[in-house]
């Protein structure tokens, strides 16, 4: 690891005033694996984890707004996030260990990077780590890249489960910044790549994540799961996941939510989906042709086309198990594929 030099900002407005070449430090549970790796350099680290009132999850008109220090293990365990937002408590248990949900935070989690192999080896050429340098990872293994928003620029996939559920529930980017406050929605943080690489960055220089806000879901908190595909089903990135709400009235889908992870560099948001769900009755026919909408532009990004079908598969078993309605107490396998399986 190369040397930085340490400092802990006390206020947000210290923490917006950092320099060239710092990095903010929060759980530190991805930046430090990068600097590891060497692909993370930062001259200075700003510790942001003791900043004031951003720890809490409190009401907001009629939703919730988290902030962005509060811990993943803190998120997952509220009463009113498991009582509202049931998804957004199982995809963060199913995200990561109990010592890294410990420390990892929302604002983190938002902002971790993608877990792409060519990413993270240096020796590999990376748009997204070196603009102009192609991307290595064409014409590579590429069973966990994306099949849709790629482009021949760049084809990682970024790998939050908390965020495709923070997505399907309309969730609301907070961030601070020199020029003021400003919010943007969930589903479209996180830039599509552009021809030359990974795209503008979400954040301008200065600005920081405050909170993620979650408007009110009304009928949906008891219809609505997390599912997801991976290689093993404990500590592991998606191969593909899904979070879907549904608001279920005498038999009736009133209005769906809708959203996979693992599939591109942002969640993404399945509103052709959602819109052909309005009105019919729940049930894995309807369920597989609204699906087949939001996938038509889907696109093998290499050896990867099975993945297609599996996004499929796996967006209509979310939808499934939420119209079924979210259990009393969450799975002992949290968005599992073999919940039904288990003991």
């Amino acid at each position: 690891m190369r040397p930085f030099d340490y400092s802990r900002a006390a206020t947000l407005e210290e923490a917006m005033a950092a320099g060239p070449g710092a990095a903010l430090l929060a759980g530190g549970t991805n930046l430090l694996d990068l600097m590891k790796l060497d692909v993370a350099r930062p001259a200075s680290l700003i510790d942001i984890g003791h900043l004031p009132g951003l720890d809490r999850v409190e009401e907001a008109e009629g939703g919730l707004r988290i902030g962005a220090l509060v811990p993943n293990a803190d998120l997952a365990r509220n009463t009113a996030v498991l009582a509202r937002y049931p998804a957004v408590a199982e995809a963060v248990l199913s995200g990561a260990s109990g010592q890294l949900r410990n420390a990892a935070t929302t604002g983190g989690n938002v902002m971790q990077e993608t877990r792409c192999s060519y990413f993270q080896d240096v020796l590999s050429p990376c748009n997204r780590r070196e603009p102009g340098t192609g991307c290595g990872a064409l014409g590579g293994v590429t069973r966990n890249h994306a099949i849709l928003g790629w482009t021949e620029g760049c084809i990682a996939t970024h790998p939050s489960d908390l965020c495709v559920a923070l997505a399907a529930y309309d969730g609301v980017v907070e961030i601070a910044g020199p020029g003021g406050r400003r919010e943007v929605p969930m589903e479209s943080f996180h830039p599509l790549p552009d021809a030359e690489g990974a795209g503008p960055p979400p954040l301008a220089r200065g600005e920081i994540i405050t909170h993620v806000r979650l408007p009110e879901c009304g009928a949906m908190a008891r219809h609505a799961r997390y599912v997801k595909l991976r290689e093993r089903t404990s500590f592991a990135f998606a191969i593909v996941s899904a979070a879907a709400a549904l608001d279920v009235r005498e038999g009736r889908i009133m209005a769906a939510r809708l959203a996979l992870g693992g599939v591109a560099a942002r969640p993404w948001r399945c509103r052709e989906a959602e819109e052909a769900l309005e009105g019919t009755a729940p049930g894995e026919d309807t369920f597989t042709a609204a699906v087949a909408l939001s996938l038509a532009n889907a696109a093998p990004s290499g050896d990867n086309a099975a993945k297609i079908v599996l996004a499929g598969r796996i967006a209509v078993l979310a939808l499934s198990r939420a119209a079924l309605g979210t259990p009393d107490r969450l799975p002992a396998l949290p968005a599992s594929v073999f919940e039904g399986d288990a003991p």
